[in-house]
């Protein structure tokens, strides 16, 4: 089959403005990027007596190296509700260009089930994370500028805990000295760096409901301690109105579409395994305004994001799920049970009965959640009718409803099974309730995650993380869990559905402005680093059209 990119870029797109009338978005609502995409200012006075629609989570089991292909089904499952004649968004997250560079490459769907254009989204887009860097890092040069124009906050600079960012795969940069060399280049101390998808900025952009409440949340941000021990904050640097200027724009969600045409909001970008996950607040509440079913994911696997957007994201947001789509490969279930990665495409039904229980624990994790579920199989054309059997079998055995989607080769046509099972789903009561309540200390809410969503006996603090827990142990916060993507534990390499082990918490922050707790497990990093071979080797430019991106 042909690169994503020559499919993305041999398909005939409509005009944005043709898009927007779809979904009863008028003309002067938009603010056109070009042809192909623009941002939306919707009056909410407008919307606001509509009836929301139903509400779809796309989900996965542990991602591997063979790909499970959660957004492929996302984009595919809109596509095929569009051809069943169902008034459908998807909702997506922006990329981060460190993967589009790194390893995994770009996130907008694959094959024949994408949203377009391509390149735009993989790559600059409409400017959103560039204002989210900006913003992240005009706080840190104020900081640190009030420390070196007289420190009238009193900061002690070795407790300034406000990274710097950057959107880019850069592992030099985790651990930095500044303030290096002269005396007007400020007081020297260790730094450090996130990748922007990472920032507490970009959660707060993905959690607010307006401009004003970014405004509130921002400026509860805490950027550094004096030394006394007191909090030092946003607010106090009185940059809260330059703040919401860089991001007056950034807030506003974008509108694109699928290769079928089928309208996409594609906003913010946390990455899941150490930020919550979801798209924006903003972009779900306006799509379910919009229409009838709204399609979105959480990133990584059901134990990161799916548990956050359920216990976070729709929390703050008021959110009801109708229904949760659990996404698995035959492949990726293959390689849990042991078959490297060479030999994928071979039948082997031992090692898929060893695989499966990644996707059984998943299956319990979310039914604990209330709301109507089905697992989609991801088809790939090396799927043998035993192994597809086998796996239908197993999912029905356990009273959940499974569906062959094929939208990866086949698009809206293939995935119109699996739009009909949702549609059916849809009409059950959801029954949804967060896994725990905010009222419980926060080594409980950590062991309920651990234990029940994980399958952990027990969790392990170090010294600093005891430290931070008492501190925080009574705020009435969620907790979002900074955790390896890869395994159910803290440790990547561990496959399956491993028992009786320790998740170990080596740190805890708290995110004000977010508002959640971070908790930081295992060797998890705030900023990835490239691979040997990086993908940036393999993108360029020929007779005017970009290759190698995926």
């Amino acid at each position: 089959m042909r690169p994503d990119i020559e499919i993305a870029q041999e398909t005939e797109m409509l005009e944005i403005k043709d898009i927007a009338k779809t979904i009863d978005i008028k003309e002067d609502e938009l603010e056109n990027y070009g042809r192909y995409k623009a941002k939306i200012m919707i009056d909410e006075s407008r919307l606001a007596q509509k009836e929301d629609g139903k509400l779809i989570l796309v989900t996965a089991i542990n991602p591997t190296s063979a790909g499970e292909g959660k957004s492929t089904v996302t984009i595919g499952l809109a596509d095929g509700l569009h051809k069943i004649d169902k008034k459908v968004i998807a909702c997506l997250r922006e990329p981060s260009m460190g993967p589009v560079f790194g390893r995994k490459g770009g996130a907008t769907g694959g094959g024949h089930a994408q949203v377009v254009p391509m390149e735009d989204i993989n790559l600059h887009f409409t400017g959103d994370m560039h204002a989210i860097s900006a913003c992240n890092n005009l706080i840190s040069a104020v900081l640190d500028n009030s420390i070196y124009q007289g420190n009238e906050l009193n900061i002690d600079p070795e407790c300034v805990v406000w990274k710097r960012c950057v959107d880019l795969n850069d592992r030099v940069l985790r651990d930095v000295t500044v303030g290096e060399g002269k005396k007007i280049n400020g007081p020297k101390r260790s730094d450090h760096f996130c990748i922007t998808v990472a920032t507490e900025i970009m959660a707060i952009l993905c959690l607010s409901k307006d401009l004003d409440d970014f405004k509130e949340r921002v400026e509860r941000c805490i950027v550094a301690y004096t030394y006394d021990g007191k909090e030092v904050t946003v607010k106090d640097l009185n940059i809260s109105g330059s703040l919401c200027v860089l991001m007056k724009d950034a807030l506003r969600p974008n509108l694109v579409q699928t290769l079928e045409h089928t309208p996409a909001l594609v906003h913010g970008g946390p990455f899941a395994n150490i930020a919550h996950g979801c798209n924006s607040i903003i972009a779900t509440k306006t799509a379910l305004k919009l229409a009838d079913y709204v399609v979105t994911e959480a990133g990584f696997g059901a134990d990161l994001g799916a548990e956050k957007f359920l216990d976070i994201k729709s929390r703050i947001a008021d959110l009801t799920p109708n229904v949760i789509v659990i996404v698995a490969t035959i492949r990726a279930l293959k390689f849990n049970g042991g078959v490297k990665e060479d030999d994928l495409d071979k039948e082997d039904l031992e090692a898929l009965q060893k695989g499966v229980g990644n996707l059984d624990k998943h299956i319990d994790s979310m039914q604990k959640f209330g709301v109507p579920l089905c697992v989609a199989i991801n088809h790939f054309e090396n799927d043998s009718e035993r192994e597809i059997d086998f796996l239908k079998k197993h999912v029905l055995d356990q009273g959940v409803d499974v569906v062959l989607a094929d939208g990866f080769i086949k698009g809206g046509a293939g995935m119109t099974d699996l739009a009909e099972e949702v549609v059916r789903l849809a009409k059950k009561p959801s029954h949804y309730k967060p896994l725990y309540d905010l009222e419980l200390p926060l080594e409980e809410k950590i062991y309920k995650i651990a234990s029940e969503i994980y399958g952990a006996a027990s969790v392990e603090y170090s010294a600093t993380a005891k430290e931070k827990l008492e501190r925080y142990r009574d705020l009435k916060l969620p907790v979002c869990m900074a955790k390896t993507p890869n395994s159910l534990t803290d440790d990547p390499k561990i496959l399956g559905r491993p028992e009786g082990f320790i998740i170990h918490v080596r740190d805890l922050s708290l995110s004000a402005g977010a508002g959640f707790i971070v908790v930081y497990t295992g060797n998890i990093l705030t900023m990835p680093g490239l691979p040997k071979v990086p993908n940036a080797i393999n993108i360029g430019m020929k007779d005017g059209k970009i290759f190698g991106l995926f």
